[in-house]
Parts: C-alpha cells; structure tokens; sequence
C-alpha cells in the first residue's frame, strides 16, 4: 500500500510539474503557537530583571565581607518607570538595579511593599519604556490560556504557557497573612520568575507571579492583578499599606458544641487569646489570656485568618465590639485597633 501511495504521489508531482510546496514559519503556527507568541512579543519588552544586593550583617562576623545578592522578575506599568514585583524579592535590599529587555541597565528605588499580599512597587528613571496592560482577574475562567514571563535563574525573558488552573485559592505570605483571591496555573515557574507578569492571550496582565510549591509539578500561583492595582495605588501614595491590629497572639480552637448552643454562636470554633502585647489595644480593652474571641463587630470570627481580614486600613482608629467567652459565658469588649507596626515604612 505505502508503494503504490508514492507511485500516486510522484506520479501527481510529474504531471503537475510543480515543485515541493516548503511551508512558512507563519503557516506552522497553529492557534495556540499563534496565542503564545503574540502575547509575548507584546508584553516581553515590559518585563525587567531585578538584581538585588543585601548589605552584609554585621550581627555575623562571617558574612562581614559577604554581599548578598539576589534576583527576581518584574514588570513596567506605567509610562514614568513603576514596576511591580513581589515583596520577597526587593525586601531588605541595600541596592536595586533593574535591566530591560532592551539590554539597558538603570538603578532603581524602592517605593513601598507589602509583605502581606507579596506585593512592592519600585521605579527607574528612563525614557522610552514599554508599559504592560493590565487586565481584570474577575474576567479570567478555568482552563482559559495564560503565558508566563520572567527571569529564572537569570535567563530573561523566559516565556512559558499553561492554563488557568483554579481561581480564589489562599496562599500563605511569609508575614503570616493569608493573600486572598490568588491565580492557580500550571505555566512553569522557577526561582527569578517571582515578580514577572501572567498574562492571557490578548497580552493583559492577569497576575503576577508569587510562587511554587516543590517538588510538586505544575503548582505555582500568581497574585491577581485587580489585588495588585488596589495595592499598587496605595504604595504609590503613602508607601506602605496600613492595617490594623489589636495586639493578640492566638490560634484557632475547636468549640464545645454546648457553648455554641447555650451561647447561640453563629460559628463553632474562635481564637484563643494565647498571649497580649503589654498595653495594646486589646490589652486595654480588658482582654485576658483564656479568652476565646468569637466575633468583631457583627461580623463572626471563627479563625484568626478571620480577624486578619476585618482588620483593613478603615478599621484603625475605630472603637468596635469584640465578642469574646469567658469563662464559658458570653461577654462584650470594646477595642479601638492601632496600625499595625509590621508595614515597612520606606523614606519619602
């Protein structure tokens, strides 16, 4: 069969007198290639690799005459020379240089962080820059194309695709917050990749790139994109994000059914009160340690990531009802939350 099949085929070529038909570059490309590389032809010439230099700790004498260095990803979104990265990647660092995609190499300033989302804004002074666009996380799906741009170990502008793998997960960030509303996608991410974009098929930005869970394949997350705006504005007016806290140290317990019941608890677990920073808010309020906070304000608190997330910048400075058992009986103290010390202030 395979014989008489090139009989047919030369016999074709013979008659036709045409030669072999050589396909272009472009007529390889299938729809996926196609997507692929049109987003990062778009977006690459906004993407930066960030070198990062720690001065050496004079608490250890063996690191006196050791500067540490380090690397990460980011990416231009304005015209004027911001750049969005992550928080681990620039926090502590002594120096910051940022090289483009164009080879062109320019010291950069921290502008402010936040270590609870990941998230740090820093500028260059340059002309010519090519900002991304940024995109709406809340129109993204499962399953739908994204292509991931950054610099692991050092090679820039490394491309790689996957898709959308879940939306709304949590991760925890290395201040001890949960970051809500994180991207799930299986577009490989290597250490250098933390700070670059993800971005779907037209080129937005849908995300940027936190981290990977190893040895796992395939699991790496991205902060989304309408997170990092809300931030990025906050940074670039006051440098830092301002939340409140009350000066508690707890964990999480599990509820004797009996006191839900007789205390008619909307929730069937609280914090217990462990320790108390020594005249803080809930200090002064009267808290002790055995307590069990149950609720903050009207809103129910079954966990401390709970508390965490009622603890905005709009919560400082405002008395509110903290519904606490003691003793196995229920019981109400007013608290006024403070800032919250842990924001890195950056010089303006």
């Amino acid at each position: 069969m395979k014989r008489a099949l090139r009989l047919v085929l030369n016999e074709n070529a013979q008659n036709s007198g045409s030669q072999p038909i050589t396909p272009s570059d472009d007529g390889l490309l299938d729809a996926y290639s196609a997507a692929v590389t049109a987003a990062a032809e778009k977006v690459s010439p906004s993407v930066v690799n960030i070198e990062v230099r720690h001065s050496p700790d004079s608490r250890e004498p063996s690191r006196r005459s050791a500067e540490v260095r380090g690397s990460g990803s980011g990416f231009v979104f304005t015209p004027d020379g911001f750049i969005m990265t992550n928080s681990h990647v620039v926090h502590g660092a002594s120096k910051l240089g940022v090289t483009l995609s164009d080879g062109r190499s320019l010291e950069a300033r921290l502008i402010g962080e936040d270590p609870d989302t990941d998230l740090a804004v820093i500028r260059i002074d340059g002309d010519h820059l090519m900002p991304a666009a940024l995109g709406d996380s809340k129109s993204i799906r499962v399953g739908q194309l994204v292509v991931a741009i950054g610099n692991p170990y050092g090679f820039q502008c490394t491309v790689t695709a996957g898709v959308v793998s879940a939306l709304g997960r949590s991760l925890r960030s290395q201040s001890g917050r949960l970051i809500d509303d994180v991207i799930q996608t299986d577009a490989a991410l290597n250490p250098g990749n933390s700070g670059g974009p993800l971005v779907t098929s037209r080129g937005e930005v849908i995300g940027v790139n936190t981290a990977v869970i190893l040895p796992a394949q395939g699991l790496c997350f991205a902060t989304a994109i309408n997170t990092a705006k809300f931030v990025a504005g906050l940074l670039l007016r006051n440098g830092k994000i301002r939340r409140g806290h009350i000066g508690v140290a707890g964990q999480n317990v599990v509820l004797h059914r009996r006191q839900v019941l007789l205390n008619n608890l909307p929730v069937a677990s609280g914090i217990l009160v462990v320790s108390l920073e020594s005249n803080g808010p809930a200090d002064r309020a009267g808290l002790k340690e055995g307590d069990v906070i149950v609720a903050y304000g009207t809103h129910p608190v079954s966990s401390i990531d709970d508390l965490h997330r009622l603890l905005t910048e709009e919560q400082v400075g405002v008395k509110v009802g903290l519904t606490i058992l003691r003793g196995g009986e229920k019981t109400r103290l007013d608290v006024v939350p403070e800032e919250s010390a842990r924001s890195p202030q950056v010089p303006r």
